[in-house]
């Protein structure tokens, strides 16, 4: 049977508030175990608040994504810090239109304005971006992402016309 496999993970950059939000966060965590320290009930609820704040915040700043690629079946999974695993997108290769590099004149004839787009990229400056543009039912979405080289060539062995490199 051909099958084909590849996976890639990707981190993403790291927000540039990311450092002063975690100093923050600290920060208020002290002053409400201080405040259930001293006022009792009040401050208990106002503590267990900003714990729950804080571990919402922390999880939310530190971002993966798995990219997998079985037999025809693609999908995205966004692993946060490192804990939480949640299915960011899944599709197979009859729903997708083109798979193309960001900035190629290939994807201008795909692009329409009701298109949702979404990035599941590192967000690095000096990344290699593709798009791959699929429809799931009426909606189209343009999705950015960072294939490897193995699994671009898996994209390619499966349907030849839907990717170009170019």
């Amino acid at each position: 049977m051909n099958e084909s496999y590849a996976e890639w993970l990707v981190k993403q950059k790291e927000p540039a508030y990311a450092w002063p939000v975690r100093i923050g966060m600290g920060f208020l965590c002290a002053v409400a175990f201080l405040a259930a320290v001293l006022t009792g009930i009040i401050g208990m609820i106002a503590l267990v608040a900003v714990g729950a704040a804080t571990y919402f915040v922390f999880r939310g700043l530190k971002v993966e994504y798995e990219y997998l690629y079985v037999t025809n079946q693609f999908s995205i999974d966004k692993i946060m810090n490192q804990m939480k695993r949640k299915k960011a997108m899944e599709c197979s290769m009859d729903e997708i239109q083109m798979i193309a590099p960001v900035k190629s004149d290939t994807l201008k004839n795909y692009e329409r304005s009701d298109m949702k787009v979404v990035d599941y990229s590192s967000k690095e400056p000096n990344a290699r971006l593709f798009a791959m543009i699929y429809q799931n039912g009426g909606v189209t979405t343009k999705v950015i992402f960072e294939p490897s080289d193995k699994m671009l060539q898996c994209f390619r062995m499966t349907a030849p016309r839907k990717v170009s490199l170019q």
